[in-house]
């Protein structure tokens, strides 16, 4: 059977580096042989990179023809760890070039998991690696990688990377200078926007830039297409603060001295060494002022991205979205909808935190600035913020309601194996079952869809024995649906004689989405089946929550059945004599003898009518109803 999908790459075992230059003659072997060379020191070289070679291999052979003394010679010798410089030959020849050729073998199983394997991949970052030495004065030499047969030019590679050539701005620091160069990079080779931390002609730094400039998070377009930005950033004054590693600088984060110490910014940069984020400041601002037409047509599809998840998906941060935009704040028009969720999720957190500390500041204020209009404009401002967060408190609420019908609308449809779900399906949705008001797991019940008034309750019982419950002395093992007792404890007419607590019983019985097995007895009739719980918890005592009895013969009851009108649930309730809804999808009435209201609700009339009853609220925050 062939294998699907492309061959696995095998891993690079060893590299083999060739160059043409002068060789290891004298000089350069004695300073390969010293520690912490300063030999080429003016190059950039601080005589540990060959120290790093053993890290990822095991040792390294070099072989290099160079002139000495007017002739050509031959250097070998291997490089090890353990041993340091070994085997060292060096032997006469006739005739040839200088080169210099090393050897990296054994490479180290840590290393070659993890690193490239595909020879045009390698390229890629290599170039981009090297890319400061094709856009600087002088360019790059000629450097041809070989792998496998396949052959690649970084030179022309480099062409094909480059979206347009680069641009230098002169930035002043204090009294330190910098060179950035500006590149647009093909999207198609870099994705990324970075800026590059140089010294002593090589890359020490690849910052990520995405996020850090309003409107840059990953490719732009312009006139001539999309492009990728990346900085090239040159100082004599990093060349002097970088590490002797080349993988940091010597420069502090921030400044030492704090902004309060009454040194205005200008006099301290001018008497101190800039910090990396005086830097980035000046960098930052000339990489906007570069890109200026790019981020602006990015912030209008960022704010574009937003208003329309908004508008569509997430209305609760709509009253926030002015206060993101006076901040500056934009997001990556490509983001996806969760990381957007994420994203505006942790702003309005963040708003929430900076209005919680305004407002204690203004309340701290009043006792001394009570009046003064600099107050009241404070604390008006700082009101319209608290009133922005709670209306999208409201709208965050809302718009929980409307994917909660949403969702139900989707549980009574038909799978792809022509099934309906189970009935416990849509019964964990309205409340979750076995549970009580008692626990915490009550507060996600969506009970206002079957009715409003169910959110008021004493006590809510989902799915368990009437015997568990604390408001009955009723002994049976019947679990109903949901069962639900309100109190009023001060009515408004109370005639001589009657009692002084007002209640009611509140009975719902699920069914299955199109159950077509409704019949004669409490076991088939679910209308029949509601009655009979009522009738139990009479029949046992009601008491408040305090254990004060309620009248069981004067609590009205209210029997709510959730359930398709399948032909044998319409014969039910013609035989209790309810009448149809005006919209034929439901049944109503109220049966004298049980002192209960009764009303059977097709799924669609379910949910049609608590849109109905929300679509006000929908309206206001922009939800299609549906």
């Amino acid at each position: 059977m062939p294998s699907l999908g492309r061959a696995p790459q095998e891993p690079i075992s060893e590299f083999l580096i060739r160059d043409n230059g002068a060789g290891f003659h004298s000089a350069n072997m004695e300073s390969f042989e010293t520690l912490d060379s300063e030999y080429k020191i003016r190059q950039g070289c601080r005589g540990v990179g060959r120290l790093l070679w053993l890290k990822a291999f095991r040792k390294v052979d070099v072989e290099s023809a160079f002139r000495d003394d007017g002739g050509l010679r031959l250097r070998k010798f291997s490089f090890t760890a353990q041993d340091g410089v070994v085997t060292k030959e060096v032997t006469d020849i006739d005739s040839g070039e200088t080169y210099a050729q090393v050897h990296l073998v054994g490479f180290s199983k840590l290393y070659q998991q993890s690193s490239r394997k595909k020879g045009s991949t390698i390229a890629r970052d290599l170039l981009e690696h090297c890319l400061w030495y094709y856009v600087r004065e002088g360019g790059a030499p000629s450097v041809i990688l070989v792998d496998n047969g396949e052959v690649i030019d970084l030179q022309e590679l480099f062409e094909d990377y480059m979206r347009s050539s680069s641009k230098i701005d002169h930035i002043a620091v204090g009294n330190k200078k910098f060179d950035l160069i500006h590149l647009k990079v093909k999207t198609s080779a870099k994705s990324t926007p970075t800026l590059n931390w140089c010294a002593a002609n090589r890359v020490v730094i690849e910052e990520v830039i995405a996020g850090k400039i309003n409107g840059l998070h990953g490719s732009l377009s312009d006139t001539e297409g999309e492009f990728t930005y990346s900085g090239y950033l040159t100082s004599s004054f990093l060349d002097e603060r970088v590490r002797p590693e080349r993988t940091d600088f010597e420069i502090e984060e921030i400044s030492a001295r704090l902004p309060d110490e009454g040194v205005p910014v200008q006099q301290r940069l001018l008497e101190d060494e800039p910090s990396r984020a005086d830097i980035r400041h000046a960098v930052f601002k000339s990489v906007e002022a570069h890109l200026h037409d790019s981020l602006v047509e990015a912030r209008e599809k960022g704010r574009s991205r937003v208003d329309i998840f908004v508008s569509e998906k997430a209305p609760r941060y709509r009253p926030i979205l002015r206060h993101l935009e006076e901040e500056g704040k934009s997001v990556d028009p490509n983001i996806s909808d969760k990381e957007l969720e994420l994203d505006l999720h942790k702003r309005l957190t963040d708003f929430e935190a900076q209005v919680l500390r305004e407002g204690q500041e203004v309340l701290g204020e009043a006792v001394f600035d009570l009046g003064s209009d600099e107050y009241e404009t404070k604390l008006s401002e700082y009101l319209s913020k608290v009133e922005d967060i709670k209306k999208s408190d409201l709208a965050a609420y809302v718009s929980r309601r409307k994917l909660i019908l949403d969702l139900l609308a989707q549980a009574i449809e038909r799978d792809s194996d022509g099934k309906y779900c189970r009935e416990d399906h849509i019964h964990n949705l309205l409340m979750p079952m076995r549970t009580t008001s008692d626990d915490g797991s009550h507060r996600a019940s969506n009970l206002w869809i079957i009715d409003e008034r169910l959110a008021f309750h004493n006590y809510l019982a989902s799915d368990k024995p009437l015997s568990s419950m604390p408001i009955t002395g009723s002994t049976s093992t019947k679990e109903p649906d949901l069962l639900a007792l309100q109190i009023c404890d001060s009515p408004i007419l109370v005639g001589e004689g009657a009692s002084p607590t007002w209640a009611s019983l509140s009975i719902v019985e699920i069914k299955r989405p199109m159950r077509n097995d409704a019949a004669t007895g409490e076991d088939k009739d679910p209308i029949e089946q509601c009655l009979s719980y009522l009738e139990r918890v009479r029949a046992g005592g009601v008491t408040t929550s305090r254990g004060r009895p309620i009248p069981a013969e004067t609590i009205p009851g209210f029997c709510y059945v959730i359930a398709d009108l399948t032909p044998s649930l319409k014969t039910r309730c013609k035989m209790h004599q309810l009448t149809p809804t005006d919209d034929n999808l439901g049944y109503f009435g109220y049966h004298k003898p049980f002192n209960a209201y009764i009303e059977v609700m097709s799924f669609d009339r379910l949910i049609r009518v608590a849109k109905q009853r929300n679509r006000a609220f929908f309206d206001v925050i922009g939800l299609p109803v549906g």
